[in-house]
């Protein structure tokens, strides 16, 4: 194989590991996925959100997908509620676990070598590749691959190892999941703007009639997320039925906000995810730009792979997606600043206002929390082709 193992080597499976590993596995590449979990369902990071636009574009199994949500309440600190509501279903809350098992399979059909509990260590030049340093079983491995993509989150070791951006800006978020907590009224996102249990983010419940998501999210400094989730939990629970409900799970980790990060490809790789900061600075949401950012990879990866041209990494440079981010991040740092109730009190005063109320809802219910990134790898802006990644949830999952 000209010197390589594998054509492509992705390290981590989340969904963006997942997602690029099965579509070059479907473009016939060789490709090994490795991960440090054991399982991957477990250890699961994100709430799992996924939004209209995302819903829309691509064609996710709808058994992992929970009850259609259309109503969002943003609570001021001093609990004044400003209810909002869409005439659309804008968003549905994923169950992640299956739908990464029901990926993995996907991929694995494609042919993709799966290596679970497999932690990477690093990489060292190889040709025109990389020889990928990986502990497994206790043993140390090395494997060459022609490109490697980095899906290993917000702390990238791999974009470290390629010399390329990473991230230095983030929230740190955790949350309890809670199952069969029956919804009081219609399936909803109560989102809590509060600088003692969420500084410079939010707090949220998060209920859709079968699961129930109850979490924080802020800025590391100062913030200590376990003891402000207690503390939120303490204001909560009795109103949203969950005293003395056992937690099904908990989750946590940092999520990027910093935008796309300037310089996510090179000659030996590429970053995807959050390794890539392909989270929207305003609302930290990232299972959106996830998958439209990583199907992008694909493409670019599969394109460069068969051409051997670097030229064709460009439609991958972080720079052109930045653009698209300038005013999301300067009201990013806008709410970074914000620590006192009182100017949040009068913020949330002015949004439920008739003149600010549409504001409001394009923030919960906008459709432009990250580019469209459907170019294809020459340069040119066709429609998306469905077969690229499109998969009918009456496809057998294998």
């Amino acid at each position: 194989m000209n010197g390589y193992d594998y054509d492509v080597a992705v390290i981590g499976a989340g969904l963006a590991g997942l997602q690029c590993a099965r579509l070059l596995g479907e473009r016939g590449l060789r490709v090994l996925l490795a991960d440090r979990k054991a399982q991957v369902d477990r250890g699961v990071h994100t709430t799992g959100i996924f939004v209209r636009r995302t819903l829309e574009d691509f064609d996710l199994p709808e058994e992992c997908l929970g009850p259609a949500v259309r109503d969002v309440v943003l609570y001021s600190p001093g609990g004044r509620a400003l209810p909002l509501a869409s005439e659309h279903d804008e968003f549905r809350v994923g169950r992640m676990g299956l739908l990464y098992r029901r990926w993995l399979e996907r991929a694995c059909a494609a042919g993709v070598d799966w290596w679970p509990d497999t932690r990477f260590t690093g990489l060292l030049p190889h040709l025109e590749g990389s020889t990928v340093v990986l502990e497994r079983g206790g043993k140390m491995r090395a494997v060459r691959a022609r490109f490697v993509i980095g899906a290993d989150g917000a702390t990238s070791r791999v974009a470290a190892d390629l010399g390329l951006s990473r991230n230095t800006e983030w929230i740190v978020g955790v949350e309890d999941v809670f199952h069969g907590v029956p919804a009081d009224g219609p399936p909803c996102f109560h989102c809590y703007l509060d600088p003692d249990v969420a500084p410079g983010y939010i707090a949220w419940v998060v209920s859709d009639g079968e699961e129930m998501h109850v979490g924080v999210g802020g800025y590391a400094a100062g913030f200590r997320p376990v003891d402000a989730l207690r503390r939120f939990r303490e204001r909560v629970d009795a109103r949203f039925g969950l005293a003395g409900r056992p937690v099904h799970e908990r989750r946590g980790g940092r999520i990027p906000v910093g935008g796309v990060l300037p310089h996510i490809a090179c000659a030996r790789g590429l970053l995807v995810g959050d390794a890539a900061g392909a989270v929207s600075p305003l609302t930290a949401g990232g299972l959106d730009p996830c998958l439209r950012l990583s199907d992008l990879a694909a493409r670019v990866t599969a394109n460069y792979l068969g051409r051997g041209d670097e030229e064709a990494l460009a439609p991958y440079g972080g720079a052109r997606f930045r653009r698209h981010f300038r005013t999301r991040i300067a009201m990013r740092r806008a709410i970074s600043a914000v620590r006192s109730p009182l100017l949040l009190e009068a913020a949330c005063a002015a949004l439920r206002s008739p003149l600010l109320r549409p504001l409001a809802g394009s923030i919960f219910f906008g459709r432009g929390s990250f580019p469209d990134v459907h170019v294809d790898v020459d340069g040119s802006t066709p429609r998306r082709d469905p077969a690229a990644f499109s998969h009918p949830h009456t496809r057998p999952a294998a």
